[in-house]
């Protein structure tokens, strides 16, 4: 059986669906079990590899994803460029409910995870002046529009540790500084894709207005409005994977270069 796949998908249960002739592989790495088993298919004829980032069950809570360990799964089975989508919370009016989000920044306000794959000896200094893949970011963002689907082309994701939401004061903090959007699980997925020179794509699906609008926000509307629009999702990945170059024309599978010490 061949266990490799050309791009990875990390997101909720809901994209077994888009692969065709699946099957399941266990992967060991050093950093522990994966979130679940991979699930191994084809998109459009490519060769596919899915993690769904909190278990099949959702039993890892954001704080506790075995980020290490699903990024390494991916490049022992030759992964080279990721897409990555999730939910968000929007921080700002005129980012509405439905709407997408193809992040070109982080801010990261988590606490205590394991945030890099080089805790010595070796030490490496990479670069995230640019965190998301030029080329897949831009391929998005037209396919974006080619599907009508209402994406903003760039913004800024403030990720917080969790599992808990923003107190008022917090979410007013973080949308005085213009940011667009918060989420729980962008860092350090994106960074440490960065360490493994893959090219990393963030696909940020509005669900919610976090808490600085009147009414807070809670799980259940949180899933009721995923429950709506994950279809998009799913047709945007779809529709833009037979579009990716089997070769990249970008720079992010050099990170490491002359960074380690």
């Amino acid at each position: 059986m061949d266990n490799t796949a050309e791009i990875g998908i990390f997101g909720g249960s809901g994209f077994y669906t888009l692969l065709k002739k699946a099957e399941e592989i266990k992967v060991d790495t050093p950093y522990g079990s994966p979130s679940d088993r991979v699930t191994l298919g084809k998109i459009e004829g490519r060769k596919v590899a899915f993690i769904p980032r909190h278990g099949r069950h959702h039993q890892h809570p954001p704080h506790s994803i075995p980020y290490r360990a699903n990024l390494w799964a991916m490049k022992k089975m030759g992964v080279k460029r990721i897409i990555a989508s999730c939910v968000v919370g929007s921080l700002q009016p005129h980012i509405k409910l439905g709407d997408f989000i193809i992040c070109d920044q982080f801010i990261d306000r988590t606490t205590g995870r394991q945030s890099t794959f080089y805790n010595g000896p070796i030490t490496v200094h990479i670069s995230t002046a640019d965190p998301y893949c030029p080329e897949l970011r831009k391929l998005a963002i037209q396919t974006s529009k080619k599907l009508g689907i209402r994406t903003h082309e760039r913004g800024t994701i403030v990720v917080v540790e969790g599992p808990r939401f923003s107190t008022k004061a917090e979410s007013q903090w973080y949308k005085s500084f213009r940011w667009e959007a918060i989420n729980m699980t962008q860092y350090p997925e994106v960074t440490l894709a960065r360490e493994m020179e893959i090219c990393y794509l963030n696909i940020s699906l509005v669900t919610d207005y976090d808490v600085w609008q009147t009414n807070p926000v809670t799980h259940s509307e949180v899933i009721k409005f995923l429950s709506k629009n994950v279809e998009n999702v799913k047709r945007l990945i779809k529709t833009l994977i037979p579009t990716i170059p089997k070769k990249p024309h970008c720079t992010c599978s050099q990170a490491l270069k002359e960074t380690k010490i």
